[in-house]
């Protein structure tokens, strides 16, 4: 278990990902802090620290990253404005600098079918490969739909190649608590750590030890922008002039790896 002493930040807290992520990260012993927008709506738990910030204004989060070991990602846009750029990409780039050089541990939401080029997504895509090109030890985790999961649907199941992109649940599906527990476990774990994979569940039980799932899957190369196995359809030459930018600020605050 964590140590006390290892401050765990939740960014996207009072949501229905982010809200379990809390309660694990309590449960595996790290004093958690929690990004909010409202301290007096957040409704967590009163051992949560609450840090005040708007994830799509890096002045705001200075404070809220200050000294912390280990930051979990399971922010998400919606139909509502800022929309994708602003928060999918955004809150990613914004928090990274705000750290501006620290070095805590990743864990980073995205979604299945990240890689699909269907629009929106490509956004999560761009936030995936900030967090490759800053170097930060880091797990990326794109899950399956929520809540179309069978009660007896627990045996863990992670891929790579992201090659599930219907769009609708036959892609696979993860109940939101084991979701959260897969975030937060991988941030103490060796065999999680650099890797990016899709998270499903299958009938069956969950597996006891989490790393006997984690260790198989390979790594993401060091230099590279994509995940283990993605398919390479989103040349960097092609992308928009900020984010290439993005990109190589980021890579130069943490002193990334060389691009390959």
């Amino acid at each position: 278990m964590a140590q006390a002493s290892q401050r765990l930040l939740v960014v996207g807290a009072t949501g229905s990902i982010g809200r379990p992520v809390v309660i694990a990260g309590l449960a595996e012993g790290y004093a958690v802090r929690a990004l909010v927008r409202d301290a007096r709506r957040a409704r967590l738990p009163a051992r949560v620290e609450l840090a005040v910030g708007d994830l799509t204004r890096a002045q705001t989060l200075r404070d809220v990253v200050a000294d912390v070991d280990a930051v979990v990602f399971t922010h998400g846009s919606n139909v509502r404005p800022p929309g994708p750029e602003a928060v999918d990409y955004g809150a990613v780039r914004n928090v990274l600098l705000a750290l501006d050089g620290q070095r805590p541990r990743i864990a980073l939401m995205t979604a299945i079918s990240t890689t699909d080029r269907k629009g929106a997504h490509d956004w999560k895509r761009r936030g995936e490969r900030l967090i490759r090109a800053s170097g930060l030890d880091h797990t990326i985790v794109r899950p399956g739909w929520f809540d179309y999961n069978d009660a007896d649907q627990r045996r863990l199941v992670m891929l790579q190649g992201d090659s599930r992109q219907t769009g609708t649940p036959r892609d696979g599906v993860i109940a939101r608590d084991q979701l959260a527990l897969v975030l937060v476990r991988s941030l103490r774990s060796d065999a999680a750590r650099g890797k990016t994979f899709e998270l499903v569940a299958e009938h069956g039980p969950e597996q006891p030890d989490y790393d006997t799932v984690f260790g198989p899957l390979e790594a993401d190369a060091p230099g590279t922008l994509d995940g283990a196995r993605d398919t390479p359809n989103m040349p960097l030459a092609d992308e928009p002039a900020q984010v290439i930018a993005d990109l190589e600020r980021i890579r130069a605050i943490f002193k990334g790896p060389a691009r390959v």
